[in-house]
């Protein structure tokens, strides 16, 4: 499950902000649920969940088989959406009974990438190329390499089996090279946005392939789906979020900082950054994503987060239950002093962290407000997942502009088109 706590927002926004401010949620959420809204051609991750077909989920259970047993190992390739909601599920939950997954192709280091190819020349190796066109530069480059790696260590019959490609239905480069070469595809839907595509075969494929319970995952997105759909504003804990930030933004607080004290969560963040930062910041607005692993960076950006410039607010994601007990034993001397908390768990000590850093940072003038989830995983990463998403669309309605659009990540494709004289 997932709750909100904005008790320290009380400070901050008023009864009366947030009343008129669930007025325009309600006409945001009309926009999105009619599908007449900007960029309504890319909603169709809103009932994404209910319509993935539960054979199709089985079918690549099977597929799952079919790889761990001819593999070492998965190489995925692709960058933005096609990577960061994968590796934030692999992080996240830490599957140990699928393959080990390297990534490759979201950034251009020759060093990174020469280590893994040397890493690899001995693994049976299934290649995962996942991109909607093909042309994107990171992965179309990388998968050039890569294929030749391949073709090095293969014959052109093993291949069609080893190199699996997700990307459009009926046209681009990729959908091409999979096509003259035999290799199996996956579609990637015309009506869903790279950053809301974890659910769609660019995430469900290799998450299947690395061991992670794909089932339970569409199960926790089914149920946020249902959950998050309510018009109601009281009971939509995916507005509320929304519109706290929303509210925040127009007093100034035009950075939110994404603070968790489980460092399974770094790139849940990361894929969070990107969500929000490219469906927010367009038409000179947006709020600035960040994001902090506590307690380690409050020994870094702690004075900054407690005593800086008062132009940011603070979410915090707690996980209530972890899936380990670890205990702290009691010191002969107690020279250290923590033989109050002796016989406890590690867990109670970090939760009364995050409880010490939400009270210092809110007297030190940052509002915050807290996202838990019940445990890490498959099910309430399923259902995090959507939450975000919802809550990203309607505050993109909010701030007036298009969420499901991405106009400058063009600006800097085209420069450098030009520059490598494509």
């Amino acid at each position: 499950m997932i709750s909100l706590n904005q008790g320290n927002l009380k400070k901050f926004i008023t009864d009366e902000e947030i009343q008129k401010t669930a007025f325009d949620v309600r006409k945001a959420h009309e926009t999105l649920h009619s599908r007449r809204g900007k960029g309504a051609e890319f909603t169709g991750w809103l009932d994404l969940p209910s319509r993935i077909p539960d054979k199709f989920l089985s079918d690549l259970q099977k597929l799952t088989k079919e790889v761990k047993k001819n593999s070492d190992c998965v190489i995925s390739v692709g960058i933005g959406g096609s990577y960061l909601g994968i590796r934030a599920a692999v992080e996240f939950l830490k599957p140990v009974k699928g393959l080990p997954i390297y990534y490759a192709g979201h950034n251009l280091n020759s060093d990174s990438l020469f280590s893994l190819m040397e890493s690899l020349k001995k693994k049976r190796v299934t290649l995962l190329v996942i991109s909607k066109s093909g042309t994107t530069t990171e992965p179309a480059v990388v998968f050039r390499i890569l294929k030749k790696f391949m073709e090095k260590k293969y014959s052109a019959v093993q291949l069609k089996k080893r190199i699996i490609c997700v990307t459009d239905e009926k046209k681009g480069a990729l959908l091409k090279i999979a096509q003259k070469q035999g290799y199996r595809t996956f579609v990637i839907s015309d009506d869903v946005g790279g950053r809301f595509s974890v659910l769609t075969p660019v995430g469900l494929v290799p998450l299947a392939f690395v061991g992670v319970d794909i089932k339970k995952l569409v199960q926790g997105a089914r149920a946020a789906q249902k959950e998050f759909a309510a018009e109601d504003f009281e009971k939509n804990t995916a507005y509320q979020y929304a519109a706290a930030r929303y509210l925040l933004y127009k007093q100034g607080k035009v950075i939110e900082v994404l603070s968790s004290f489980y460092d399974n969560f770094f790139y849940v963040a990361e894929w969070w950054k990107q969500l929000f930062g490219e469906s927010e910041g367009k038409a000179g607005k947006g709020i600035f994503p960040a994001s902090v692993t506590l307690t380690t960076d409050l020994h870094s950006m702690g004075q900054l987060l407690q005593d800086g410039m008062r132009n940011i607010f603070e979410t915090f994601l707690v996980i209530e239950n972890q899936k380990s007990k670890v205990m702290i034993p009691k010191g002969k001397e107690d020279l250290d002093g923590f033989n109050c908390v002796a016989g406890k768990d590690l867990d109670f000590v970090n939760k009364q962290a995050y409880l010490a850093t939400a009270m210092a940072h809110l007297e030190g003038g940052v509002p915050n407000m807290t996202i838990t989830i019940s445990k890490a995983d498959e099910e309430n990463l399923g259902r995090l997942f959507y939450f975000f998403e919802k809550a990203v669309a309607i505050s993109g309605y909010l701030l007036g502009v298009n969420p499901f659009d991405q106009p400058g990540v063009e600006a800097y494709k085209k420069k450098m088109f030009h520059l490598l004289g494509k």
